[in-house]
């Protein structure tokens, strides 16, 4: 008998397995699966001696603290019932999966490199202080890391997933990314990081890799391992020497694939005061006014990923005192603030953005802070709070500040509760801050110079306007210090449309944008396009960078 003919014999053999498994699982109602798609956690082997396990016919192929992933042959077994009722009395709650005796030997072959019990806990992930700080000093640019990536990939020392996990979220903390993507393509696996709003690609791998990488990730995010053909989501949070960094993963099917998205909620990113923001002294002063006020609402307006809650903190924070009371409602709590009560949505016990700020009513807050108004019935109620003598803070999903009127409209809010209850919008972004150690000066070309005088022949009155022929811009070089991009770090541009009497009266005849803006010109402040050439000509960004966030 050929080699080639053996193995589709052997391949055929384990297609009947795998398919009895699936007939068998059915039978019982128990979930099946295959054991060739998932991770093997190697401390989750030993809750079972072996000899104990292979005399059951079971494996315990994954734990998360007291909870076990247990793969079966079945469940009629004597030596299976006992041990698994066994488990359950030592306080352990199992998810239990139909296997076939291939796989269950492909699970019960890993015993030989089971390494000394470290109990793995479902939503943590522990990297040590020492670890990082030796991963920081080795890679603090991209390519130092694809070269760790690929040496850890290759290392026979490594025989646990759970390490190139780790080394993956430490690359992402040390560099500042704020997102990783793992992207199945035809022949390999991208791995992308989100660096101050743009993505990098950092390195590539094999499939065989990947799975036993998507398995853990699953596992530490609370998702059902066994599910490939729809979205999750799910969560667990990185425990650091001062800080807990919380990572909310998205992972949904592909072509090649399942694709996961992670986003990082570094508490530390978001912890900026006002002053740090990177507004104007104007409107710092504006909004100092605002935030003042003993009611009424400021609404934040931009896409995700623009800083929205950041700002909210920062207005939290500059108010707080212990004369008042501030309470929040979040999805999710993204950073503690001290001396401030926070709420977080809980979706599954009926806890709704609506449901608990009717709640937070009855607590007697002064000042309430809602993540995001998303429906009729949150923004309702949100408004009702700023006419009762609240001052609330909250986002919306719009383009720009003109934009919150006619959003709030078409949400169903009545334009007649809009008008007294609001006392501004702002909408904002972040570009990209030009790198200071090699940022060059150039003299704008004639294209440019129309986009200057473009912008900055509207500014209002009191903004002195430059000479366009006199200007100079700034552009990204790269060097050592920025990775070569150009860029480092972010900072925010802004505009803001106060309610004054003016504007309350337009808002009774449900405007237009178009309408709310050409009524702002009064008051006086620069639109966000404007905020930004004014930034660029500072040569804190460049025109480029603005172009690519906001239409110029």
């Amino acid at each position: 008998m050929t080699k080639i003919t053996e193995e589709k014999i052997n391949q055929m053999l384990e297609r009947e397995a795998e398919d009895l498994a699936k007939i068998l699982s059915n039978k019982y109602g128990l979930p099946y699966l295959d054991a060739s798609r998932i991770t093997i956690d190697l401390d989750a082997l030993k809750t079972v001696p072996e000899e104990e396990a292979r005399k059951a016919g079971l494996a315990v192929f994954q734990a998360s603290g007291k909870k076990l992933q247990v793969a079966i042959l079945s469940p009629n077994k004597e030596e299976t019932k006992n041990l698994l009722k066994k488990l359950e009395q030592n306080g352990y709650r199992l998810s239990v999966y139909m296997v076939s005796e291939t796989s269950l030997k492909r699970i019960l072959k890993r015993y030989s490199e089971v390494p000394e019990f470290n109990e793995v806990k479902k939503g943590i992930v522990d990297v040590s202080p020492e670890k990082l700080s030796e991963f920081l000093k080795q890679a603090k640019k991209i390519e130092q890391l694809k070269e760790i990536f690929l040496g850890a990939i290759s290392s026979q020392k490594s025989k646990r997933i759970s390490e190139f996990l780790e080394i993956i979220l430490a690359g992402a903390i040390g560099l500042g990314a704020s997102d990783i993507h793992l992207e199945p393509e035809e022949d390999v696996i991208r791995l992308r990081f989100r660096l101050d709003g743009v993505l990098h690609e950092v390195f590539s791998f094999e499939e065989k890799v990947y799975r036993l990488l998507l398995s853990r990730v699953k596992l530490v995010s609370g998702l059902k391992l066994n599910i490939h053909d729809r979205a999750q989501d799910g969560r667990f949070t990185i425990n650091l020497k001062d800080s807990e960094i919380e990572i909310r993963v998205s992972v949904i099917p592909g072509a090649y694939g399942e694709s996961i998205v992670a986003r990082i909620l570094d508490p530390q990113s978001i912890s900026v005061p006002l002053e740090e923001l990177g507004m104007e002294q104007y409107l710092y002063d504006i909004l100092i006014k605002e935030i003042k006020k003993p009611n009424g609402m400021l609404l934040t307006t931009g896409p995700t990923g623009s800083g929205k809650t950041t700002t909210l903190y920062a207005f939290l924070k500059k108010i707080y005192s212990p004369n008042i009371k501030i309470i929040t409602i979040e999805d999710p709590i993204e950073y503690h603030l001290e001396g401030i009560t926070q709420t977080q949505v809980e979706k599954k016990k009926g806890y709704t953005f609506a449901n608990g700020l009717r709640a937070i009513l009855r607590q007697d807050p002064d000042v309430i802070m809602i993540g995001e108004i998303r429906d009729l019935e949150t923004a309702k109620t949100a408004m009702n709070a700023a006419l009762t003598g609240h001052l609330v803070f909250s986002t919306l999903h719009t383009n720009n500040a003109a934009g919150t009127i006619p959003r709030l409209i078409d949400l169903g809010v009545n334009p007649n509760t809009i008008a007294p209850a609001l006392n501004a919008s702002m909408a904002q972004r972040l570009v990209r801050r030009l790198c200071e150690k090699c940022k060059r000066e150039v003299k704008p070309d004639e294209r440019e110079k129309e986009l200057l005088k473009k912008h900055l022949e509207t500014l209002p009155e009191k903004f002195p306007k430059p000479n366009i022929d006199n200007v100079s811009i700034w552009k990204p070089a790269g060097c050592e210090e920025c990775n070569n991009i150009g860029y480092k770090g972010r900072i925010g541009i802004y505009e803001i449309i106060l309610v004054d009497r003016k504007i309350e009266s337009l808002i009774l005849k449900s405007p237009s944008e178009t309408q709310i803006w050409e009524a702002a010109k009064e008051q006086g402040i620069p639109n966000m396009q404007q905020n930004g050439i004014l930034k660029a000509l500072k040569g804190i960004t460049s025109l480029e960078e603005l172009q690519r966030i906001v239409e110029l």
